[in-house]
């Protein structure tokens, strides 16, 4: 069970409770965990959250693409766009997701999709017009954040016009369409706000795979 008690499905077949595929091989599901959320810092501190939530995601061996703050269903949340190689081969999977945090638990909307057979054509593109030394930047959330997959240029939102079908594209259009839509129960909305606990080991990844 979730507190989404609605959004829009659009072009997506339910393929288990909580999980949707569409045709581009698109993975929606949505959370629910009853447990303190393990943000590193408060939503009105976007500086130490980022840093924060960029370090956690390179310490995991992935990439943060970005983060940004809003809110679902008018509850302050936060949206988190990373990349993960692929366990079992090249290529990566990019993950994007609203997590919407209460005191004691928070329910997270999430999107994922896989490059195919064909990989790395976005980068080798962006590369080859910018040249190596613009293309590989240090990360935006701060210079402590290293490890994992490299931050670069080929995931700007500025390239998603002209690859309209790389996975990371779809994920962000995605989420654009569908988090509007969201509608939270009374019950979740009514639960005190998020206050971050002090420092403990993590409990979980949004990023893993569904």
């Amino acid at each position: 069970m979730t507190p989404i008690t609605r959004f829009d499905t659009g072009g997506f077949t339910e393929r288990e409770p909580g999980v949707w595929t569409d045709e581009h091989g698109l993975v929606l599901s949505v959370h629910f965990f009853p447990l303190v959320p393990d943000l590193p810092a408060p939503l009105d501190a976007p500086g130490p959250l980022y840093n924060g939530l960029a370090r956690s995601v390179a310490s995991a061996g992935a990439g943060l693409i970005d983060a940004e703050l809003g809110h679902v269903d008018g509850l302050p949340a936060v949206r988190q766009l990373a990349k993960v190689a692929r366990p079992e081969g090249r290529g990566q999977v990019f993950l994007g997701s609203w997590t919407v945090p209460r005191a004691g638990c928070s329910t997270v909307l999430k999107v994922q999709a896989g490059e195919g057979p064909m990989t790395g054509m976005r980068e080798a593109v962006v590369l080859d017009r910018l040249g190596a030394e613009r293309y590989f930047a240090p990360h935006p959330y701060g210079p402590g954040v290293t490890g994992g997959l490299p931050y670069h240029l080929a995931d700007l939102e500025d390239w998603d016009e002209p690859f309209p079908d790389h996975p990371l594209t779809l994920v962000r259009r995605t989420l654009r369409r569908i988090v509007p839509t969201v509608a939270l129960h009374e019950q979740f909305k009514a639960l005190p706000p998020f206050a971050p606990q002090p420092p403990q080991a993590p409990r979980r990844r949004w990023f893993g795979r569904s």
